[in-house]
C-alpha cells in the first residue's frame, strides 16, 4: 500500500497515510471508542439544539463542561480514553462555528455548511483523533491511549515525528493512519522553464508544453461496466424500509465501493505522477485557479467527475509547494477571450463547440486551450516568448505563498 500525502492541515504541516494491521481485539477496542464518540457527537448535536430553542449559548466552554459531566456520571465512557472524545468535541464547536458564520454572512443554501447532525450507528464511519499524548510509536508499532496497539504498513519512511494522528475506516472495512507531520522543503534543480496551465474537461490539462499535456484518463468510464453490474445487484435486493439488508446486497455494496475505491487511487496516481513531473521540469508554474464545482450540474458533470480536476490541481499546488517551485494561481475570467500574442480581446464569448482561437487584431491561429495556456503565462508576469507585447487585462494573479514565509 503506497503512502498519500494529502492536503496539509495547516502551514508547514502535511499528512502522510497508512494502512494498517488491526487484529480482531483492537478492532473491537476500536469499535468500542467510536461507539462512545459517536455518544458524545449526538450529545453535543442534542445539546446545541436544545440551546438553539431556548435562546441559550453553547460554545466550546460548555461543551467541555458538558463532556466532564458525562464521564463523572457515564462508567461506559470512563472506560474509554478522554483523548479522543475531547477531539470530538472540539470538532463539533469547529463544525457548528462555520455553519454560524456561514449563516450570519447569509450565504445561499447551497453554498453554505450545514448544522452539524446526527451520526447514524450504521451509516457514519469510524475516525478517532489523538494529539500527541494519546499516542505514541513504539518498535514499529503504534499504540493508542487505552492500550490499542496496531500495526503499521510502512510504505515510506516518516520525515518527522508526528503532533497528531487520525485513525480511520475506510468504506471496504481497511484502517488507516494518518500522520501530520512538518513539511521538509525539498529543492529541486533549476531548469530555467517556465509552463502555463488550462483546465478542462475534454483534456484534463492543456499546457504550453505539448510534452506535458495530460489525457483524460477515463478511469470511471473504465470501471463502468463492472459498477452498473453491481449496483443493478443492489438494487434488485434493496431491503424494504426498516428491514435488514440480505448478504447478497451487502456484498453488492462492497464490490461497488472497491470499484469507487480503485477508480479514486487511479485518479489520484495519475494526478501526482503527471505533477511530479511538470514540477520537476519547471521553475514557475501559472495555474488557472479554476473551481469546477458549478459543473456538477452541467451536462458534463460525468465526465468532469472523472477527469478530477480538484484533485490534480491540489495535488499539483502541493508538489510545487514541496520542492520549492513558485505557483501562481491565475483567475480564468476572459482567458478564452484575450489573445497570448497582442493582448486583444474578443468581443464575444466564444463557444464550447468553438475550439480554435483566432485574434480579429493580429491574426493569430492557434487552440483554444493552448492560447488559453499562454494567457496563464503572460498575467503571471512569466512572459514566454511569443507574448511579450501588451498584457492581457484582468483579475489580478493570486500566488501560492510558500511555507514558512511570511506575507508582506
Amino acid at each position: 500500500m503506497t503512502t498519500s500525502q494529502e492536503k496539509a492541515e495547516g502551514a508547514g504541516h502535511a499528512r502522510y497515510t497508512y494502512r494498517l494491521r488491526v487484529s480482531s481485539s483492537a478492532a473491537a477496542a476500536l469499535d468500542s471508542e467510536w461507539a462512545r464518540c459517536r455518544w458524545i457527537w449526538n450529545e453535543c448535536v442534542a445539546r446545541s439544539r436544545r440551546a438553539h430553542a431556548e435562546g441559550e449559548k453553547c460554545g466550546p466552554a460548555h461543551l467541555d463542561k458538558m463532556l466532564t459531566e458525562a464521564r463523572t456520571s457515564n462508567g461506559w465512557l470512563r472506560e474509554g480514553s478522554s483523548v479522543p472524545q475531547q477531539q470530538i468535541v472540539r470538532d463539533f464547536g469547529k463544525s457548528r462555528a462555520k455553519a454560524l458564520k456561514d449563516i450570519k454572512a447569509r450565504l445561499p443554501q447551497r453554498q453554505r455548511a450545514g448544522m452539524p447532525k446526527y451520526k447514524k450507528k450504521r451509516e457514519s464511519r469510524p475516525t478517532l483523533n489523538y494529539t500527541r499524548r494519546g499516542f505514541r510509536i513504539k518498535d514499529g508499532r503504534l499504540h493508542l491511549a487505552g492500550g490499542i496497539v496496531l500495526g503499521v504498513v510502512w510504505s515510506r519512511r516518516l520525515p518527522a515525528d508526528p503532533s497528531s494522528v487520525r485513525v480511520y475506516q475506510d468504506s471496504l472495512g481497511h484502517w488507516y493512519a494518518s500522520l501530520v507531520v512538518p513539511t521538509q522543503l525539498q529543492p529541486l534543480p533549476s531548469t530555467g522553464r517556465v509552463i502555463g496551465i488550462d483546465w478542462g474537461v475534454s483534456q484534463t490539462a492543456t499546457t504550453t508544453s505539448d510534452a506535458h499535456d495530460l489525457a483524460h484518463p477515463q478511469h470511471g468510464n473504465t470501471a463502468g461496466m463492472k459498477l452498473t453490474r453491481y449496483q443493478r445487484m443492489m438494487a434488485r435486493r434493496k431491503p424494504a424500509r426498516g428491514q435488514a439488508a440480505s448478504k447478497g446486497y451487502r456484498e453488492a455494496k462492497r464490490q461497488t465501493a472497491k470499484i469507487h475505491k480503485k477508480a479514486a487511487r487511479q485518479r489520484q496516481d495519475t494526478g501526482r505522477k503527471w505533477a511530479k513531473r511538470v514540477v520537476t521540469d519547471h521553475d514557475a508554474l501559472a495555474v488557472e485557479d479554476f473551481r469546477p464545482k458549478f459543473l456538477a450540474k452541467s451536462t458534463m458533470a460525468r465526465k468532469a467527475a472523472d477527469a478530477a480536476i480538484s484533485a490534480t490541481k491540489q495535488a499539483l499546488t502541493e508538489m510545487a509547494r514541496k520542492h520549492g517551485r513558485i505557483v501562481h494561481l491565475v483567475h480564468p475570467a476572459h482567458t478564452t477571450m484575450d489573445c497570448a500574442q497582442c493582448g486583444a480581446r474578443a468581443k464575444h464569448a466564444l463557444p464550447l463547440s468553438e475550439r480554435t482561437y483566432t485574434c480579429t487584431a493580429c491574426g493569430t491561429v492557434s487552440p483554444r486551450d493552448k492560447n488559453s495556456a499562454r494567457v496563464m503565462l503572460v498575467r503571471a508576469g512569466l512572459n514566454p516568448a511569443g507574448a511579450d507585447r501588451a498584457r492581457p487585462a484582468g483579475p489580478p494573479v493570486r500566488r501560492q505563498r510558500e511555507p514558512g514565509i511570511p506575507s508582506h
